[in-house]
């Protein structure tokens, strides 16, 4: 008889984990508030400018620059630090593309290096050894809020001359040594896609401690305007990445409640993390003691096959007939088609002078990584410990019954064959 629900039995749960997005009626009344204003862009509203100084203070800060997205928030930090036409940008190789493609549209090069196999940050030995005198910048990505050494990066970018940008996608709530990410390097970014721990459905930010920094983004976000200045007045080549007043209503609402849902999250991801680390073959992604709070944009834990008895694509598989919610995990980022494809740059690069031969690159820890982690989405950090406890029993229940995964044919995906 079946014992696993992939296979017919009962899954271990039926009812749906919490919903994500969370909203009520502060975001409802805070939306009908910007449409009864009529005042509905940033330059003529006040929710724009209310958030950037809402999400500074949560930092510790001055005024943040809210900007359109995630992926602009990156761009407009490279820019606004002068990196540029032939800087090179050390990036981990395992994230999501818009790490990578930041550096490529400022005309910089990407470098492609390993990360920390226990927690899948960037490896900052490997980050020294790809600098020449052509690295301008490192990019560090929080990978599901865990956070990079920052001791270490930071010694090893001041003695080099190097600026960091931290990609904080992931990390919304995350701190080293009680002082929040973002504001450990030069600047750092932030996305409020849908996915993320606070959302407008999109939405960025870049946070600083440095104001020239702030004031660079901000100038560059709004066409090059500066504060005060007659409107068409364009003192550098900037762009439209502006927020409008509708996502930043939003935003205020989710900042409110952020406090809250950290503290539950953090509560249920250190409850699992002991938990699974009794499964044969489950480890819990690593957190460095100096990371002291962790925002867990999703929860991660790595499958070992030898040891569960299954692979991590047939196990993601059999979760998800038992109910249980998952994303995908990152595939390595150098084997994304766009950068395997001649003309995966095309039309707006077409020369790739200079770059590495990404076909050929060779990091193990990211390709272990891509190929054994399992992402639970944030809902299930998001209820009580009955919805926990369904995930460790999930999970043991599948380990215990491996053997009826042996026939379970999968594709790994967006592999192209290549694994």
């Amino acid at each position: 008889m079946a014992e696993l629900a992939i296979n017919g039995a009962t899954p271990i749960r039926t009812n749906p984990y919490p919903r994500w997005p969370v909203w009520d009626d502060t975001e409802r009344n805070g939306l009908l508030a910007v449409l009864d204003s009529g005042d509905w862009w940033a330059t003529e509203g006040t929710k724009v400018g209310e958030f950037e100084a809402a999400w500074g203070r949560f930092h510790h800060t001055g005024p943040a620059a809210a900007v359109t997205n995630g992926t602009h928030a990156i761009e407009l930090a490279f820019t606004a630090l002068g990196v540029g036409e032939g800087d090179e940008v050390i990036v981990p190789a395992w994230s999501f593309l818009a790490t990578a493609s930041a550096a490529l549209m400022v005309n910089a090069i990407p470098v492609f290096v390993d990360v920390d196999p226990r927690n899948g940050c960037i490896d900052v030995t490997a980050a020294e050894a790809a600098i020449t005198d052509r690295t301008r910048a490192v990019a560090v990505v929080h990978v599901a809020g865990s956070v990079a050494d920052m001791d270490a990066l930071t010694d090893l970018c001041t003695r080099r001359g190097l600026a960091i940008v931290e990609d904080c996608a992931h990390a919304h709530g995350s701190t080293w040594n009680d002082q929040a990410v973002a504001t450990l390097g030069d600047a750092g970014t932030f996305s409020f896609q849908h996915s993320k721990l606070m959302t407008a459905g999109e939405g960025g930010a870049v946070v600083s401690r440095r104001p020239d920094v702030i004031d660079e983004v901000t100038s560059l976000a709004n066409c090059g305007r500066r504060p005060g200045q007659w409107f068409y007045s364009h003192y550098s080549l900037g762009g439209n990445y502006r927020l409008t007043e509708w996502q930043a209503a939003v935003l205020l609402a989710q900042l409110d409640r952020f406090p809250e849902q950290q503290a539950r999250r953090s509560s249920n991801a250190d409850y699992l993390n002991k938990a699974l680390a009794e499964i044969p073959g489950v480890e819990p992604q690593w957190r460095d003691p100096r990371c002291t709070s962790q925002g867990n944009y999703c929860y991660v834990v790595r499958i070992r096959p030898d040891e569960f008895g299954a692979g991590r694509e047939q196990v993601r598989l059999a979760l998800e007939a038992e109910g249980i919610p998952l994303t995908m995990a990152y595939p390595p980022l150098h084997h994304l088609e766009t950068f395997l494809d001649p003309d995966g740059f095309v039309p707006r690069f077409r020369s790739r002078a200079g770059m590495q031969d990404f076909g050929s690159l060779d990091l193990p820890v990211v390709r272990t990584l891509a190929d054994e982690t399992l992402w639970f989405k944030t809902a299930v950090l998001m209820g009580d410990r009955s919805d926990c406890d369904d995930v460790v029993a999930a999970l043991a229940r599948i380990q215990r019954n491996a053997d009826e995964l042996a026939d379970l044919s999968v594709t790994e995906p967006g592999t192209g064959g290549r694994r």
